[in-house]
C-alpha cells in the first residue's frame, strides 16, 4: 500500500489575497481533514475513536458566538474582543501537523475539507475507562453510606462568616480563630453551624463556648497549614474509601480551568483531584475523577450552584485515578461545510473502513499558540529551567486572553513576577501559580516555583514531549519501511477489519519512557 506524504494537509496558514472572496475568519475556520478518511455530510454525526481524526486545531469567530468564561477569582475582565483579534485571527499563529511529527498518510485518495468544532456541542467525548467501558452520567444520587448532611449547612451562614472563615481556613487574617454568633441558640441550629463549617472549610474544627451569659461557635485550625491539602482526618469513616470518584459532565471548558472551578467552590487545593486524561476544551465532555476526603454530598451540591457542569455517579474507593489509565475515547463528531464530490467521501470513509490510520497524537496534545507544550517537557527533562520559566511566561503569538496576554506583556518588560500577577485576575491558571512560586522562591529557585504548579498540570508538558516523540517516530519507521510489518512492530487492530502499525524503534520509545519516568520524580 502506497504511503503518502501529508504535504497538502498542513500547510503554514497565509494571508488572504485582497480578491479572495473569503474572510479570514473563514478561511482559518476551515481545516484540511487527514486523508485517512474522517467525513460526514452536513451536520451529521461521524464516530470514531481516538487518533481517527487528524486535523488543524479547532477555530471560531467569536462575533458568532461568546465563550462562557466563569472566572474563578469572580473578576470582572475585559472584552476580548477589544484586544482586535479574534479566536480564528490568533490561530493563523499556531501549529500545524508538521511541527508536530504528523507527515504520513495511509491511502492516497484526495481527502476532503471541512469545519470542525464550529460549535462545541459538534464535538462529544466519552471517556472508555480500563475496563472497556464508556463513562457516561447517568445517576445524580448521593451514596446510601454518606453521611446525612443537612440541606441547612449551605445557607446558615452569612456571607460574612464564609468570608471570615475562608480567610482564617487560607491563612490570610492575623486571626487564629473566628467567631460564630447563634441568632437562634438551640442545639439543633448550633449543630447545623458546626457541621457547616466542618464541610465547607476543611482543616477548620468548631466548638461551643459561653460568652457573657449566649452561646457563640469558635472555628478555629485543627492541623496547622497542612490541614488544607489535607482534609480531615478524624472526621472521615475508616470503612469508607478516601477517594469519592464522580463522573464529570461539562461544556466548553478544558479539565484543568474545570478542576480549578471545583476547588474554588469547595475551597480546597487543586491538587487533591486526579483524572486519567484531559479532555479538550471546545467540546461537550463526560470523563471520570477522583478527589480526597471530599463528600459525594458537598459534590452534589455543586450542581445547584455551577452552570454547564453537571456531577454524578458517586461512588467511594481507596485509590486515586492516574493519567494514562483508560482504553481511549469515544468520540462523536459534527463536521460542517463539507467541500468534496460523494465520491470523494465514499473513498474516504472506505479507506477509514478497510485501512484504518496511524495513530498520531493530535493537535490538541500540543496547544493552541506559537509555543509548543512539548518544547517545555524537553526543557523539564534537560533541567533546563530558566528555559522552563521563559516557555511558559513569554509573549507568543495564538490563541489566548487579553489578560494573559498583558500578563506576558508584563513579564517580558519588566521580569517582576508581583507586577505580572497583578495582570492576572485569575491567578489558579499555570501560568499565575508559577509566577506564585517565583514571587516566593525567587528567579534562583525556579524549579521549586514550578513546583508550586499542580502536578498533573507539570505532567501535562512531559506528556506532550513524550507525545512528540511519539509521532515522530511512527513518522520515521513509516518513511523507512511504509506499511509492511517488520520485526520489532507493535501490531493494534483498527477500525472495522483494518490493521494499524504504528511502533518503530521499540527500545527507543523504551529508552524514552525511562527519561520520562525520571523526569516526574523531580
Amino acid at each position: 500500500m502506497e504511503v503518502n506524504e501529508a504535504n497538502n494537509l498542513a500547510i503554514k496558514r497565509s494571508l488572504p489575497n485582497a480578491d479572495d472572496k473569503e474572510t479570514e475568519p473563514e478561511r482559518y475556520k476551515k481545516i484540511k481533514l487527514s486523508e485517512t478518511g474522517i467525513s460526514s455530510d452536513t451536520g451529521k454525526h461521524t464516530e470514531i475513536t481516538e487518533g481517527g481524526l487528524q486535523a488543524l486545531p479547532s477555530q471560531q469567530n467569536e462575533n458568532n458566538e461568546k465563550e462562557d468564561e466563569e472566572e474563578l477569582d469572580n473578576a470582572v475582565l475585559e472584552d476580548d474582543e477589544d484586544d482586535g483579534d479574534t479566536f480564528a485571527d490568533m490561530m493563523k499563529y499556531g501549529l500545524v501537523e508538521q511541527d508536530v511529527g504528523i507527515t504520513k498518510f495511509v491511502s492516497s485518495h484526495q481527502g476532503f475539507s471541512g469545519i470542525l468544532k464550529e460549535r462545541y456541542s459538534d464535538f462529544v467525548v466519552h471517556e472508555i475507562n480500563k475496563d472497556g467501558k464508556m463513562v457516561v452520567l447517568d445517576d445524580l444520587s448521593v451514596p446510601a453510606d454518606d453521611e446525612e448532611l443537612s440541606e441547612d449547612i449551605f445557607s446558615v451562614l452569612s456571607a460574612q462568616d464564609k468570608q471570615r472563615l475562608e480567610d482564617l481556613q487560607h491563612f490570610k487574617n492575623k486571626e487564629d480563630s473566628v467567631v460564630i454568633e447563634v441568632v437562634e441558640d438551640t442545639k439543633e441550629k448550633r449543630t447545623v453551624i458546626h457541621q457547616a463549617v466542618k464541610s465547607l472549610f476543611p482543616g477548620l474544627e468548631t466548638k461551643t463556648e459561653e460568652k457573657e451569659g449566649k452561646k457563640i461557635i469558635v472555628a478555629y485550625h485543627v492541623a496547622g497549614k497542612t490541614a488544607l491539602a489535607n482534609p480531615r482526618k478524624h472526621s472521615w469513616p475508616k470503612s469508607r474509601g478516601s477517594y469519592c470518584h464522580f463522573v464529570l459532565y461539562k461544556e466548553n471548558k478544558d479539565t484543568m480551568d474545570a478542576i480549578n472551578v471545583l476547588s474554588k467552590y469547595l475551597r480546597v487545593k487543586p491538587n487533591i483531584f486526579s483524572y486519567v486524561g484531559t479532555k479538550d476544551k471546545r467540546a461537550i465532555t463526560v470523563q471520570e475523577i477522583a478527589v480526597v476526603r471530599i463528600t459525594a454530598q458537598r459534590l452534589s451540591h455543586l450542581n445547584k450552584c455551577l452552570m454547564n457542569f453537571k456531577l454524578g455517579n458517586f461512588s467511594y474507593k481507596k485509590y486515586p485515578l492516574k493519567l494514562g489509565e483508560l482504553q481511549g475515547n469515544h468520540f462523536t463528531v459534527v463536521l460542517r461545510n463539507i467541500t468534496g464530490s460523494d465520491q470523494q467521501v465514499e473513498q474516504a470513509m472506505t479507506s477509514l473502513r478497510d485501512t484504518g490510520f496511524i495513530n498520531y497524537y493530535g493537535m490538541q496534545r500540543f496547544g493552541t499558540t506559537a509555543v509548543p507544550t512539548y518544547q517545555v517537557g524537553k526543557a523539564i527533562l534537560h533541567n533546563k529551567w530558566s528555559e522552563v520559566m521563559d516557555l511558559i511566561l513569554k509573549p507568543r503569538p495564538g490563541a489566548e486572553r487579553g489578560y494573559l496576554v498583558k500578563c506576558r506583556e508584563e513579564w517580558a518588560k519588566t521580569k517582576d513576577p508581583e507586577a505580572a500577577l497583578k495582570k492576572l485576575p485569575v491567578k489558579r491558571c499555570v501560568e499565575g501559580q508559577l509566577l506564585r512560586g517565583l514571587a516566593k522562591y525567587g528567579m534562583k529557585n525556579i524549579a521549586s516555583a514550578f513546583g508550586m504548579i499542580p502536578r498533573n498540570n507539570r505532567l501535562m508538558y512531559i506528556h506532550s514531549y513524550q507525545s512528540y516523540v511519539w509521532n515522530k517516530i511512527v513518522s520515521k519507521r513509516i518513511e523507512e519501511y511504509g506499511l509492511k510489518a517488520v520485526p520489532g512492530d507493535l501490531v493494534l487492530k483498527g477500525v472495522g477489519s483494518g490493521v494499524i502499525l504504528f511502533n518503530y524503534f521499540l527500545n527507543n520509545v523504551v529508552t524514552f519512557l525511562h527519561l520520562w519516568e525520571r523526569g516526574i520524580k523531580r
